[in-house]
C-alpha cells in the first residue's frame, strides 16, 4: 500500500500516522520546502505541491500511489488536484485503488440548531463552503470515470493536541462569545485519521460526517477547558458587539447539530466522542500543547 496525501498539514499528519505500519508506504504533500524536514521527522516521505506544478520526483511517487487523500483547500481557482483528474488521473496514478477528499460540514449551511444528516440538501452560505460542494462533486465524478471508491468526510471544527481551548487560555487569546442557542460539532484530529484507515480497508465510498456526539455552546467548551486548567475561564462577551474578523463571524452564521449516525452504523469506534473526555485526556496525558 502506498498512502499519498495531498495537503499534509494538521488533519493530513493525523491522517499519516494513522496508516503508518510495516509495509505501508506514507507521502506527503507542503506548499514549502521549509515544512518537509518536518514531515519527515513524523516519518512521512515529503514532496512541494504548491497546486501548480508537479514536481518530478513528485510525479514519479504518484505512479505508485494506491490510496489519495486530498486535503487541499479548493479556493477560488478550484481544487487543484481535480484540475489534473480532469485530464487524467489515472496517467498520473496508475495504480489507484481508493480515493478520500477531506471536506466539511459547512456544505449543509445554516439550519438553525436544527439535526442534519449525509441526506440532508446543501445550502451552502459562505464561498468557501460553495468551492467545497463543488469539489465533493467534481471527486465523486472522478471515482465514477475511474470505477474506484471515493469517500468524502465532512469534518466539524478539528481540535487535538496542539490546537485547542487549553493553547488559546494558555495565550490569553480564549473568547467566552454567547451567542443565543448557538451550538457547534467538533472532532479530535486523532479520529479523523481513524477513520480515514477505517473506510480504506473497508474499501468504502460515500459521504460521511465525521463529527462528535454532542453539539455544544462554543463557551461551554471555554469554562470546562478552563475548569481542569483551574483557572478562570474569560469573561463573557455578547456575540452581536464582540470585534471579530469576517471569517470568524461568519462562523456563527451558521447554527446546526450534524450527526455521525452514518459512521456509527458501519461500526466506527470514535475514540473522543464527546468534547469534556476528549479534553480531560488532552490534559491528563499533558499533549495538550502538541
Amino acid at each position: 500500500m502506498h498512502v499519498m496525501i495531498f495537503g499534509c498539514g494538521y488533519s493530513g499528519t493525523a491522517i499519516a500516522k494513522a496508516f503508518a505500519g510495516p509495509g505501508i508506504r506514507v507521502t506527503g504533500t507542503t506548499r514549502s520546502a521549509d515544512k518537509t524536514d518536518l514531515l519527515a521527522k513524523e516519518g512521512i516521505e515529503a514532496f512541494v505541491f504548491d497546486g501548480e506544478t508537479l514536481e518530478p520526483a513528485l510525479s514519479e511517487a504518484m505512479k505508485s500511489a494506491t490510496h489519495l487523500i486530498q486535503s487541499i483547500a479548493p479556493g477560488k481557482a478550484g481544487d487543484p488536484l481535480l484540475r489534473l483528474a480532469h485530464l487524467n488521473i489515472r496517467a498520473f496514478m496508475p495504480k489507484l485503488e481508493w480515493i478520500c477528499y477531506l471536506s466539511t460540514v459547512g456544505v449543509y449551511g445554516d439550519h438553525k440548531g436544527a439535526w442534519v444528516n449525509e441526506d440532508t440538501p446543501l445550502h451552502p452560505v459562505a464561498d468557501r463552503s460553495v468551492e467545497r460542494v463543488e469539489a465533493e462533486d467534481g471527486w465523486h465524478r472522478v471515482g465514477i470515470r475511474l470505477g474506484i471508491p471515493v469517500s468524502v468526510l465532512r469534518l466539524a471544527g478539528i481540535y487535538g493536541p496542539g490546537r485547542n481551548a487549553f493553547c488559546n487560555l494558555e495565550k490569553g487569546t480564549a473568547r467566552r462569545l454567547i451567542k443565543a442557542n448557538q451550538v457547534f460539532n467538533r472532532i479530535r484530529v486523532e479520529d479523523i485519521g481513524a477513520c480515514a484507515n477505517f473506510l480504506s480497508v473497508r474499501q468504502l465510498g460515500g459521504i460521511y460526517n465525521v463529527t462528535d456526539n454532542e453539539p455544544a455552546p462554543p463557551q461551554d467548551v471555554i469554562v470546562e477547558a478552563a475548569r481542569l486548567m483551574a483557572i478562570e475561564p474569560p469573561p463573557e462577551q455578547p456575540f452581536e458587539t464582540a470585534e471579530l474578523t469576517p471569517m470568524a463571524r461568519s462562523f456563527y452564521g451558521e447554527n446546526k447539530r450534524v450527526s455521525n449516525a452514518k459512521l456509527r452504523s458501519l461500526g466506527f469506534p470514535f475514540r473522543y466522542p464527546e468534547y469534556r473526555m476528549s479534553l480531560a485526556e488532552l490534559w491528563s496525558s499533558g499533549r495538550w500543547r502538541g
